[in-house]
């Protein structure tokens, strides 16, 4: 059966012995109350609260699913009472603004606690999760008046938020939307349009759901620069703030998915609901863009959340399952098989999966500080630069999170043979929660022409080369590192084999425009293949002074070892790949499909 234990260790390791998070908090007046101690007593209640209370109902909500009836939503039993819980013990809070009741931890701490609720029970994590997004949304850019109004009841977990981008007719391509704002006297809008694929859009969670709209003025330009946010709540706020009169919003349907059954996803139609503008006319997109970029990563960690459950069970499962005999010879006399977990190819697999996870939650935690330091740091270059960082790895974090999170969980259902493909025992509830996170949020290509296209080229390289000359720096201070020598050369070689990709793609580009678009999925790949690379030295170096004094540190080298040896050769046959040009993806004529 499944199994999840949140991975308490390997997060403190990374935490506290790879990136010393403590040593950056304690740099910046706002986190500087996030202690050590704090740090690692959060950690462990929101290891109890995801194993204990929402672990139990994962499967269950899987079987059970969302129901729809005359324009209401019901979960299924225990997330609501489940919900109740986990706002009153103030996780709906942890990392809001605390001028507005919240708790404001960082962003570092928060990833590990996300992949905690991702990895415990996905349809569940999204309610809280798209909370969050718009309460940081609201924050940056509402008024005073809306953040007054909206943020400590989102905060408090009484009400909570969605995101409304998508229509019948435009996923991507926003440009097109037709909702439609009508301003009034009062200085609110009357909002009509339809959305599509809205997580949270309706259910019994909450006392009120409060979703963020994106629609046009009447004066609005064409394409995205026309586009406006609304705030437009199920219920307006009464004269004391409390969810009253019901206003034009319906849910006219919920889908039927493959996956994530405990999240509802709905189709909801606004009829001249009332809304307040946030921000300025016309900036809406920007402005959805704090929310949208917070949940990609969110949604990344989807991926890894989900991978590291698969791992799990799967390690469980090969150490208790008994078929055939070690090759080198019987392993377990006293019965008439030996454990699957002595075979190759099953170490292979289970060792792929560990290596995948492992390296992701370092790229969650150091994607992690750097919003930190973007967001909380008192010196404007180190804001500039963190915040640069950001925007470079934000489409790797969601696109390789999830494309390793789907494989991840399509080895560990491989590990469980034929009982892999059974729902009791829980495995193929994870490829399908799993597969989602590829697709939403900006699909997976999307992510990867943002790299390519925004981060790479569009500003001539300056942030890759940027990030290499970090790489390259971190390994001339680790010259004396015995670890970090033996693994100096390969990782050398893939730095500077994404360096002249990098190069190769810009100069193709120039006569061949596309170039990019034909090779961003496979650049993304090489990308995190290479960056892997060198949070797995990173994680080697921390591990090895602390190697002979118990498991986890040597298991850290032995895990690392193979990742150098078996998984970043896959970087070179990426880069020949790339260096082939478009030739061969364009030529065939649309006919000939």
């Amino acid at each position: 059966m499944a199994v999840y234990k949140a991975p308490l260790r390997d997060m403190k390791f990374v935490l506290n012995e790879v990136f010393r998070a403590d040593q950056l908090w304690a740099s910046m007046p706002d986190t500087r109350e996030t202690t050590p101690d704090l740090a690692d007593a959060i950690l462990e209640e929101a290891a109890k609260t995801t194993e204990g209370l929402l672990f139990p109902l994962n499967r269950q909500g899987d079987e059970q699913g969302c129901h729809w009836h005359d324009g209401e939503v019901t979960t299924p039993d225990g997330f609501k009472d489940a919900y109740k819980t986990f706002a009153e013990n103030g996780w709906t809070s942890l990392t809001g603004n605390p001028e507005y009741g919240g708790q404001g931890m960082p962003k570092s701490l928060s990833v590990l606690f996300e992949e905690m609720l991702h990895g415990s029970n996905t349809s569940f994590a999204l309610y809280p999760i798209l909370t969050n997004g718009a309460c940081l949304c609201l924050d940056a850019h509402a008024s005073e008046e809306l953040k007054q109004q909206y943020l400590p009841r989102l905060y408090s977990g009484e009400w909570s938020g969605t995101m409304c981008l998508t229509e019948p007719h435009c996923g991507t391509d926003l440009g097109i939307l037709r909702s439609k704002a009508i301003p009034n006297d009062d200085g609110s809008y009357n909002v009509s349009g339809t959305k599509i694929f809205i997580t949270g859009g309706e259910h019994d969670l909450t006392d009120n759901i409060v979703h963020l709209v994106l629609a046009k003025l009447p004066d609005a330009p064409s394409g995205t620069k026309g586009i406006s946010l609304f705030v437009v709540p199920k219920y307006l706020p009464d004269a004391d703030g409390n969810a009253g009169e019901r206003n034009g919003v319906q849910c006219g349907s919920i889908e039927h998915k493959m996956g994530i059954q405990g999240s509802s996803t709905c189709v909801l139609n606004f009829d001249d609901a009332k809304g307040w503008l946030v921000g300025e006319p016309h900036q809406g997109l920007p402005a959805m863009f704090t929310m949208m970029n917070y949940e990609r990563l969110s949604i990344g960690l989807q991926g890894l959340g989900l991978g590291e459950a698969s791992y799990q069970s799967a390690v469980d499962y090969a150490r208790e399952r008994l078929q055939g005999r070690s090759a080198h010879g019987t392993q377990n006399p006293d019965s008439n098989a030996d454990p699957l977990i002595v075979h190759g190819d099953i170490r292979r697999m289970l060792l792929t999966m560990r290596a995948w996870n492992e390296g992701g939650r370092a790229l969650a935690s150091y994607v992690g500080m750097q919003l930190d330091m973007a967001k909380f740091s008192d010196d404007p270059e180190t804001q500039e630069k963190a915040e640069e960082r950001v925007a470079l790895l934000t489409p790797v974090a969601k696109a390789f999170f999830t494309d390793r999170g789907l494989d991840t969980c399509v080895i560990g259902q491989q590990v469980f043979g034929g009982h892999g493909y059974i729902r009791e025992w829980g495995m193929e509830q994870f490829v399908r929660d799993a597969r989602i996170a590829q697709i939403y949020e900006g699909t997976n290509g999307i992510q990867a022409l943002d790299l390519i296209g925004r981060k790479m080229a569009r500003n001539g390289g300056q942030f890759v080369q940027d990030y290499i000359a970090d790489i390259r720096q971190w390994l001339s201070e680790q010259a004396d590192n015995a670890v970090v020598r033996e693994f100096a050369a390969p990782l050398e070689r893939a730095v500077a084999t994404l360096e002249e990709v990098t190069h190769s793609l810009m100069t193709q580009a120039q006569e061949h425009p596309n170039v990019l678009n034909a090779s961003a999925v496979e650049y993304t790949d090489l990308f995190g293949l290479v960056t892997y690379a060198w949070l797995w030295a990173r994680m080697m170096a921390a591990a090895e002074p602390k190697s002979g004094d118990g498991d986890f540190h040597d298991a850290k080298l032995t895990v690392g070892r193979f990742y150098f040896q078996k998984m970043l050769p896959r970087a070179w046959s990426l880069a020949e790949q790339l260096q082939a040009g478009d030739d061969a993806i364009m030529a065939l004529g649309a006919e000939a499909f």
